[in-house]
């Protein structure tokens, strides 16, 4: 069935409805580009270390040079990556990719049986992993197929005296490098020089070769590995370059990149889209150390920025954020989860430009939608569908429902991921016969083609056989001037099956659940209002910020 696209109508001025897909065969033909076309400009800097294009270009051909000529990895391979934002994160992936290798993207925040569980499912024969963890992966290596484990610490790319310090510190002041014991290992720096003792062989890479193991999931239960081939990262690349391009200065730009690399929302926007604009990207390793992130922010020129809307919050309540000069800054990207009005409207009082949301899954490489660029003010929704690609609504029984109607949002375009790995049952519960990726997201559109999420179809909190959506009751809550985070959870209640529940961490310590009721009952209708108020010092969150609903349904105080 044809797909009508209202939205076109509504894309800002030189965004084409489709993107040449074919114009690079894989990312590596798109970085190479990029090394040649900016080959003396900074690529990737981190605690005061500045990496240029060129020097990416020659340490990762060492890196894949090592994995191929000194492992003798054969393509398809898995190399699990297990590393925050620093240098080292960039030249891996890049040369594991260059190798014709597939790159598993491992959160440095795993606890062992996690960890186990990623090392085991995509069977990763490579592991590469910070020194700060590698007492976890001791734990569980002996139980994986991993055959060489390379490690780093957070200095070695920093160069003498800095690198070397950085490393002490970590181990002997902050006590941030457990002991841990893993035989055989190698160091990062020694792989690199191995690297250049092997030329790096022509290797062919397809368009449908798996490019990244990306896992998803692992919060609603067993983690994933969705399959993003080299087609569905360079779709992304070519769908986000011409939605923002218009908006950039090839070669100048400086993107704040605080969310990991490691996640597909920076990895993508980002690592990839931002080295096709040849900008630098500036890695912020730890950025819930939020007074050091904004003294990082005062020293750098920067002009774009991505986030969470916890990552926004949290710097808009630093003292000095305000003080920050931001005359160059002129793109703010926020998806992850959903932007709260309150948030948005506090990030355009104090820097001057609107924070634009974007929505996206691990399984769409990640962008599907975004608002234009040139937005005067958040309006709450989603945005458009990007380029090439098509959105509908539909109901439990797969029908699409008419226009202004809630339905589950499907998403089809050349960034869908071609599956789970070695998961067909899970791929055929979210890929429909007609190619359609289910996203689990309840949503609507208005006339203009604009997409609204209403809520998770999991996270719906049915109350007297009324659907209320979280994302509405946290938006409402989040306006009081006393709250600094909140999360809305359904809870069982005798009387109406449900009841509304909400979890806020306060900014004014003298917040009571009275007020709060007082502010739902003005803003929401009844069954809509939280039933319960629960006051916590913080809230659950996953390793991007995205706050854990399922964690806040815990005990219920009295009513």
């Amino acid at each position: 069935m044809q797909v009508e696209r209202p939205w076109l109508s509504s894309y800002p001025q030189g965004v084409p409805a489709e993107i040449d897909v074919d114009e690079f065969p894989s990312i590596v033909s798109v970085l190479q580009s990029s090394l040649e076309k900016f080959r003396d400009r900074p690529a990737f800097a981190n605690l005061g270390k500045v990496i240029t294009y060129a020097e990416i270009d020659r340490l990762s051909q060492q890196f894949a040079a090592y994995l191929l000529g000194e492992l003798k990895l054969k393509k398809g391979d898995r190399v699990a990556i297990m590393m925050p934002n620093c240098l080292q994160y960039p030249i891996a992936t890049f040369g594991v990719l260059r190798a014709g290798l597939t790159v598993v993207n491992t959160n440095p925040m795993y606890t062992a049986r996690e960890l186990k569980h990623q090392l085991e499912d995509s069977g990763a024969s490579v592991l590469v992993v910070l020194d700060n963890f590698g007492a976890v992966v001791q734990e569980v290596l002996a139980e994986t197929q991993v055959r060489q484990v390379v490690t780093t610490g957070l200095g070695d790319m920093l160069g003498f005296p800095k690198g070397p310090l950085v490393n002490f510190v970590l181990r002997h002041v902050k006590k941030m490098v457990p002991d841990y014991s893993l035989p055989g290992a190698i160091r990062f720096r020694d792989a690199l020089t191995l690297g250049q003792m092997h030329p790096l062989p022509q290797v062919a890479i397809d368009a449908e070769d798996l490019a990244f193991l990306q896992y998803t999931g692992g919060t609603t239960g067993v983690a994933k590995g969705a399959m993003l081939t080299h087609r569905n990262l360079v779709a992304n690349m070519q769908q986000a370059a011409a939605w923002i391009g218009t908006n950039v200065r090839y070669g100048e730009e400086l993107i704040i990149t605080a969310l990991p690399l490691y996640h597909i929302f920076a990895l993508t926007a980002n690592g990839l889209v931002f080295m096709k604009f040849g900008g630098l990207n500036y890695l912020i390793t730890n950025p819930r150390d939020m007074p050091a992130f904004v003294k990082e922010l005062k020293k750098v020129p920067f002009t774009a920025i991505t986030g969470v809307n916890t990552l926004f919050n949290g710097l808009l309540n630093t003292p000095g954020f305000d003080s920050i000069d931001f005359s160059r800054l002129h793109l703010t990207l926020g998806g992850g989860m959903a932007v709260q009005r309150a948030v948005a409207e506090r990030w355009k009082k104090i820097t001057g430009v609107t924070l634009v949301e974007a929505y996206g899954l691990t399984e769409t490489s990640p962008a599907a939608c975004i608002n234009p660029m040139d937005l005067a003010e958040y309006n709450g929704s989603i945005g458009l569908p990007v380029p090439s690609t098509d959105a509908c609504l539909k109901d439990e029984s797969g029908n699409r429902v008419a226009q202004g109607e809630v339905g589950e949002l499907c998403i089809k375009g050349p960034q869908v991921m071609k599956g789970y790995w070695q998961r067909p049952d899970e791929t055929a519960n979210v890929m429909d016969a007609e190619g359609w990726l289910h996203t689990g997201d309840m949503a609507k559109m208005d006339e203009k083609g604009f997409f609204y999420i209403v809520d998770r179809k999991k996270d719906m909190i049915l109350v007297s056989g009324f659907n209320v959506y979280p994302n509405e009751v946290e938006d409402v809550i989040a306006m009081l001037p006393g709250v600094l985070e909140v999360g809305a959870v359904g809870v069982p209640d005798e009387k109406s099956g449900e009841a509304v529940k909400v979890v806020i961490v306060r900014k004014d310590p003298n917040l009571t659940a009275e007020e709060v009721k007082a502010h739902a009952k003005e803003n929401l209708t009844g069954y809509k209002q939280p039933k319960y108020v629960e006051f916590r010092t913080e809230l659950p969150k996953t390793n991007v910020g995205k706050i854990l609903r399922r964690e806040l349904r815990g005990p219920t105080p009295a009513a």
